[in-house]
């Protein structure tokens, strides 16, 4: 609606002396804001720039953008975790995202894509009252967009992952009842050490991370699946289910920091890939994410570890 009626050219207009000291232009507004409701048609939101450098780093950047698919995650672990303060964790999560993105285009500016930012041209179109048949076709086009996609991709991974989830190998391939002898299982035990400087390294959060990789709404599925707790208990029996994983309010939260950073649902990746039309930056784009989600969720866990600690030493000294 707002792209018909001709504000959406406006706000880029506006927007583009702040982002130019971020190494983008105006036009990389839209996909960036696009990426708070669904990543995939904010990284084919970037098809409207003509300056492939500039294209490219907008796509880097759109994926820390929280879309929709995490607020249930949030919403659950905040609820859990931060009873009194789940609206103001949740928002904190989107200034980190928002924050890591312009991090990293200052970053990206002085090093992989040096140079000024293509000149900001855009046609600015009269305001008009669009038509309700308009709006209509612009929503099928990315709904249609998006059920191919959820037909196709998520559903066959969806599958895989249901596979990987129910089968393991016991001298041949069975069905178990165990979800931790399974093949995500035991994938998630490979993963786990790695895991633990951010204060979740146990099997099951990454076998809930690596679920995360088809859809983030997954996440929550799989953490009630895993340790049997329904998404309709309350937050102090959900907060208790997850105690064995999550041993401080801190790990909770570095576990969301890291659901926000790291890399997207696999329909955002494959559109990703798409739309930078080679192997190469596909995989750095991805490395990037995943080195983003673990340095910040590192740095979340063991600061606010620290300052606990220190404030219950404090507490303990005011005490005596």
């Amino acid at each position: 609606f707002l792209e018909d009626i001709g504000y959406m050219s406006r706000a880029a207009f506006i927007m583009d002396r702040l982002l130019r000291r971020f190494g983008l232009s105006g036009k990389a507004f839209i996909p960036m804001l696009m990426g708070f409701g669904c990543t995939v048609p904010a990284i084919m939101g970037a098809r409207t720039m003509e300056n492939e450098k500039d294209r490219r780093m907008t796509i880097m950047l759109v994926p820390f953008m929280s879309c929709s698919a995490r607020l249930p995650v949030y919403g659950l672990m905040a609820s859990a975790f931060f009873p009194k303060y789940s609206g103001l964790v949740v928002f904190s999560l989107y200034v980190i995202g928002i924050c890591c993105a312009i991090l990293s285009g200052l970053i990206l500016k002085k090093t992989m894509f040096r140079g000024e930012p293509a000149a900001f041209v855009l046609e600015l179109p009269p305001y008009r009252l669009p038509t309700f048949r308009n709006c209509m076709m612009h929503v099928w086009e990315k709904v249609r967009g998006f059920l191919v996609k959820a037909g196709t991709l998520i559903l066959a991974m969806s599958v895989v992952l249901w596979f990987l989830q129910s089968f393991g190998w016991n001298g041949g391939i069975i069905m178990v009842a165990d979800a931790g002898d399974s093949f995500l299982g035991g994938g998630g035990g490979l993963i786990a050490p790695v895991l633990r400087p951010l204060g979740f390294g146990t099997w099951q959060a990454a076998v809930a991370l690596l679920a995360g990789l088809v859809a983030k709404e997954a996440v929550v599925s799989s953490l009630c699946l895993l340790y049997g707790f329904s998404t309709l208990d309350a937050g102090s029996t959900i907060a208790a289910a997850l105690s064995s994983t999550f041993h401080t309010p801190v790990a909770a939260y570095a576990y969301l920091v890291f659901i926000l950073l790291y890399v997207p649902c696999v329909a955002a990746v494959s559109t990703l890939a798409k739309e930078m039309n080679s192997t190469k930056w596909t995989l750095f784009s991805i490395g990037w994410q995943l080195g983003c989600a673990y340095l910040v969720s590192m740095l979340v866990y063991q600061l606010g570890g620290l300052l606990l600690g220190i404030i219950e030493i404090l507490a303990g000294a005011y005490i005596s």
